[in-house]
């Protein structure tokens, strides 16, 4: 399973490199489209640095320019890839305990916040192409499929 997840860490990295470069693209940016990038990379910090126990860098919407969204794109996969290749197939049951961003205490699985991180930015990458169609724009194409098509992912 671990392998899988890691598979799957290079399709999110590889789908939020090819939204920054679809938003950079166009000629006027959509603001919720800026606003939803910002939320999917800020939450991504935020699930890694409750997974390693440390202190919550971002708000869970912040308001991020696309330049500081592409430095997170830049910077993010180095951060969940050395954390991933430290990480070996029994850690993935092991729960982890942290606070939400109303203050409520949890405890979920590994394996469980690494799956919800990965189906977490897809779903808002979903919402990022509907409002770039909706602004009269071509979306960025982040299916999966397509990743492996073109060999982003192996």
């Amino acid at each position: 399973m671990l392998s899988s997840i890691r598979r799957l860490f290079l399709y999110d990295h590889w789908a939020n490199r090819e939204v920054v470069t679809n938003l950079k693209g166009l000629s006027m940016l959509p603001p919720r489209s800026l606003k939803i990038l910002a939320h999917i990379l800020s939450a991504e910090r935020l699930w890694l640095e409750r997974l390693r126990g440390e202190e919550q860098t971002y708000p869970v919407w912040p308001d991020f320019t696309l330049e500081q969204c592409q430095r997170e794109v830049e910077q993010l996969p180095q951060l969940w890839t050395a954390y991933l290749s430290s990480f070996h197939e029994q850690d993935l049951p092991r729960s982890v305990r942290y606070k939400n961003s109303k203050g409520a205490t949890w405890t979920s699985q590994t394996q469980d916040i690494l799956m919800h991180v990965v189906l977490h930015s897809a779903y808002h990458r979903g919402q990022i192409a509907t409002d770039v169609r909706a602004a009269g724009f071509s979306p960025a194409y982040t299916d999966f499929i397509h990743a492996i098509r073109q060999e982003f992912v192996e």
